[in-house]
């Protein structure tokens, strides 16, 4: 069986001097993800200095509504400045879906179609954003522009996974250029 890279965190600002770190959360399991000795594997944003591919969870606690996490492989203030905005993934398998029908891993929406409410192509999905508020939709167009799309259900109304396409409720200057930008 096949596994995929889900995404269940990203490092924030460091808190305090001994390397704990602040942890943007994407996951629903957040107990699991970030348990002591629980192995993470870390991607450094781009232009970094070469930093850790794994990281393990030494301990995790919540501080308010932010979740903080010390990391073996980091020891001070300056190991968790410099680890600011890893990526933080695990591997499992591509059989475990959501349950809700309303949820979806990035890689099942990346590639697909994406349609007006009428079915006509407006381009394809290349990447999904992931916000504080809200996630947004990349749609790349038939003329190469990028559009970002809020993934809320007012203007994506439907997702079809086995279809293979994802509908947009388009309106000018969402993904569409407005009229007066066509000429």
């Amino acid at each position: 069986m096949e596994d995929i890279e889900v995404v269940v965190g990203r490092i924030g600002k460091p808190h305090g001097i001994r390397g704990e770190v602040t942890v943007d959360v994407r996951t629903d399991e957040p107990e699991r993800r970030f348990a002591p000795g629980a192995q993470l594997m870390a991607a450094a944003p781009a232009g970094a200095d070469r930093r850790p591919t794994h990281l393990t969870v030494d301990r995790a606690r919540w501080h308010q509504s932010t979740l903080l996490v010390t990391f073996e492989e980091i020891a001070d203030r300056n190991a968790a400045e410099a680890a600011r905005g890893t990526v933080l993934s695990v591997r499992m398998p591509v059989a475990d879906v959501p349950e809700d029908p309303d949820e979806y891993y990035d890689h099942q929406l990346v590639g697909l179609a994406v349609v007006d409410t009428d079915g006509t192509h407006l381009g394809e999905l290349t990447a999904v954003v992931h916000g504080s508020a809200q996630d947004l939709l990349t749609v790349r167009t038939p003329d190469g522009r990028d559009a970002l799309v809020p993934f809320v259900s007012a203007l994506v109304p439907e997702v079809d996974l086995a279809g293979g396409r994802v509908v947009v409720a388009d309106r000018p200057g969402l993904v569409s250029p407005f009229p007066d930008e066509d000429a």
